[in-house]
């Protein structure tokens, strides 16, 4: 290999690095997003809530920063197959994780709004934890993503089912409380659409693992993925307004 043929590897090499360590901040953001909002919505916390919305901006930015970039990697340095990978890779999970962080904003948005009602039951403490379980996968993600894990990554395609679970058993607990007493409604329908974000957040956070097995063998996760979810397909549970 002549001088001029390492500087390329080794300036593609920083390039790269570059873009995995992006990546890594804003699955950082992200994590803290969703910590966030779940606890300003458990302890009423508006001043929080605003915070999370406005922290959203960072996230934008960093996926509009690492997709420029990479899209640059791309045209200056064509990357071997194996490299094309990465870079793509990377595109994909920065997409996931800036939806994931819009729909913490989200659910910062109707914190500010249920402050204002009567608590429902047990049901904030209930979306922390899934909140919490959901930022778990997600660090656990990432962690598969840089150590190229990919028995990790199938773990964290696998524990879906179980936040697809706990959704499940809020929206019955939520159609309970308002066939108890209609004043309950209107906040029902808003914790039912914080409840639906956080099933949504684990399926993006699905597909950063499924990207992780792609990077490691190449391959999509050969199984199709069963959704737990049962709400979109059983009449007897689908709710009135989609969320």
């Amino acid at each position: 290999m002549t001088e001029h043929e390492k500087h390329i590897v080794t300036a593609f090499d920083r390039d790269l690095e570059g873009i995995q360590a992006q990546i890594m901040k804003m699955g950082g953001l992200v994590e803290e997003a969703i910590l966030g909002a779940a606890t300003s919505l458990e302890t009423r916390d508006e001043e929080l809530a605003q915070k999370i919305r406005a922290g959203d901006k960072a996230i934008d930015a960093l996926e509009e920063s690492l997709n420029e970039e990479a899209a640059r990697v791309l045209a200056l340095r064509a990357p071997a197959a194996s490299d094309l990978r990465i870079v793509l890779s990377v595109m994909r999970m920065s997409a996931n994780l800036e939806r994931i962080g819009d729909m913490a904003k989200n659910m910062a948005k109707r914190t500010t709004v249920l402050v204002q009602m009567q608590p429902i039951g047990s049901t904030t403490t209930a979306l922390r934890r899934m909140s919490r379980d959901v930022q778990l996968m997600l660090k656990d993600a990432l962690d598969a993503y840089i150590q190229r894990d990919e028995a990790l990554a199938l773990d964290v395609i696998e524990r879906d089912r179980d936040i697809d679970q706990m959704y499940n058993t809020l929206f019955r607990e939520f159609l309970t409380f308002m066939m108890e007493d209609p004043r309950n409604i209107t906040a029902c329908m808003h914790l039912h659409f914080i409840a639906k974000n956080v099933e949504r957040m684990g399926d993006h956070v699905t597909s950063i693992a499924e990207q992780v097995v792609f990077l490691t063998s190449g391959k999509k996760p050969g199984d199709v993925r069963v959704k737990a979810d049962r709400t979109s397909t059983d009449v007897s549970l689908s709710p009135t307004t989609e969320g």
